[in-house]
C-alpha cells in the first residue's frame, strides 16, 4: 500500500494520499489547501485518484477540494450528515475565515461500516461524531486510523461548533476507536502521528 500524508494551508491540515501498489488506484483524504502541492504529490506517486474522502465539512479540510477534483474526476464522499456542510459556507465555517465556499453535492454518501475500495485496499468508514455530526474516521488493514478531528497526538478535537458535542467526542473515541489494537497508528487532522496504546495512557481528555 502507498501512505503518504502533507500539511497544507495556514491550519496545518492533514492530506493523505492513499494509493494500491498493484492497480495505482489512489484516494485523497481532506484536500483542505494547496491544490498544486496535492496534485503533485498524487503525479509524483504515480496514482490515478478515484475518491477524494472528507472525514468532516469544515474549511480546513475542504478549501482545495474543488481543484483536486476537478483536476482527478475523482469522487466526493463525505458522512450523511455532515453533506451540507459542503453547500452552506457558514456551516463549514469558510464564511469567518475568508472568501466564502460552497460546492456541489458529493457523489457518494457515507454512512458508519460503509467500504471505500481503491484498486485492493480498503477503507473502512468510522462514523465517529462529536467535532461535527458527520465526522468519521477511516480504518485501513492492519494497523491504520486517520481520525480526522476527533483524536489528536495528546488530545481531542473541538466540540463548541454547530453539531459539536464534546460527550460524543469522547464516546466515539472510547466506544469505536480504542477497540482496536494498541499498536495501531492514529493518523489525525492536524499535528503529528501516534498510536491508540500511547492515546490511551498518556492522552488527558481519556483519562
Amino acid at each position: 500500500m502507498i501512505f503518504k500524508g502533507i500539511s497544507v494551508g495556514p491550519m496545518d491540515s492533514n492530506c493523505y494520499i492513499i494509493g494500491c501498489d498493484e492497480t495505482k488506484e489512489g484516494a485523497v483524504v481532506d484536500p483542505g489547501a494547496e491544490a498544486k502541492r496535492i496534485l503533485a504529490a498524487i503525479d509524483a506517486l504515480g496514482l490515478k485518484v478515484k475518491a477524494i474522502i472528507l472525514t468532516h465539512g469544515h474549511v480546513d479540510h475542504i478549501g482545495a477540494l474543488t481543484e483536486v477534483q476537478e483536476a482527478t474526476g475523482a469522487e466526493v464522499m463525505i458522512h450523511t450528515d455532515d453533506a451540507d456542510l459542503l453547500v452552506d459556507s457558514g456551516k463549514n465555517l469558510s464564511v469567518y475565515v475568508g472568501p466564502k465556499l460552497s460546492f456541489k453535492q458529493a457523489d457518494r454518501l457515507l454512512n458508519e461500516g460503509d467500504t471505500i475500495k481503491v484498486g485492493n485496499v480498503d477503507i473502512e468508514v468510522i462514523h465517529t461524531p462529536g467535532h461535527t455530526l458527520g465526522g468519521i474516521s477511516l480504518r485501513i488493514e492492519p494497523d491504520i486510523l486517520i481520525t480526522g478531528d476527533t483524536l489528536f497526538a495528546g488530545s481531542v478535537g473541538r466540540s463548541d461548533f454547530p453539531g459539536g458535542s464534546h460527550t460524543r467526542l469522547i464516546a466515539s473515541i472510547k466506544n469505536k476507536l480504542m477497540k482496536f489494537p494498541p499498536e495501531t497508528k492514529v493518523y489525525p487532522g492536524h499535528g503529528p502521528a501516534s498510536n491508540l496504546g500511547s492515546e490511551k495512557r498518556n492522552n488527558p481528555f481519556l483519562r
